[in-house]
């Protein structure tokens, strides 16, 4: 199991989560990307297309949602907080649980890694049960072990409804 000591000896694959339904969704996740693109320690690796979901939770307009998958020389802590922050340069706030948001940045996988703190749980402690998760994550890494459940990205698919995650063809 990697050590928070050699955490910074090799690039780490992780991935996120993007979701955004207020605003100009578009817009505002491809430029959460190009900002983490853009950041020293992080590299681009692969990034799904756009989904269209139904919101979970009050009644609101649905999501764009997508995944992306980086390579980083940091700590899970630290790429936290950087989400954190783009979340809060695109006017985030967390009023509401599960509310309608600007943008939603999760991070979903960090390596092979389990981390459990109060702040931060990896993998995502709900993303095995989430179409608009699984589905653009299945696109960029079907293969990618969730290391709590044993099972593959492809496979955790299967055992969730789809019906409301369609692909998003733009304007």
């Amino acid at each position: 199991m990697p050590t928070a000591s050699n955490a910074y000896t090799k690039p780490r694959r992780s991935a996120l989560a993007l979701g955004s339904n207020i605003g100009d969704s578009q817009t505002i996740l491809e430029a959460a990307i190009e900002i983490l693109a853009q950041t020293p320690g992080i590299l681009l690796e692969a990034k799904s297309n756009w989904y269209q979901t139904k919101a979970v939770g009050p009644p609101q307009p649905d999501y764009l949602n997508g995944c992306v998958t980086l390579q980083v020389e940091m700590l899970p802590q630290q790429l936290l907080e950087i989400l954190l922050g783009i979340e809060q340069q695109f006017g985030r706030v967390r009023q509401e649980r599960w509310g309608p948001r600007t943008l939603d940045l999760d991070l979903l996988l960090f390596d092979d890694f389990i981390v459990n703190t109060p702040n931060l749980q990896i993998p995502h402690p709900r993303m095995r049960d989430r179409a608009f998760v699984l589905v653009p994550l299945a696109e960029i890494a079907p293969d990618w072990v969730e290391p709590v459940s044993g099972c593959v990205i492809k496979e955790l698919l299967k055992e969730v409804d789809c019906s409301d995650v369609h692909l998003w063809m733009g304007n």
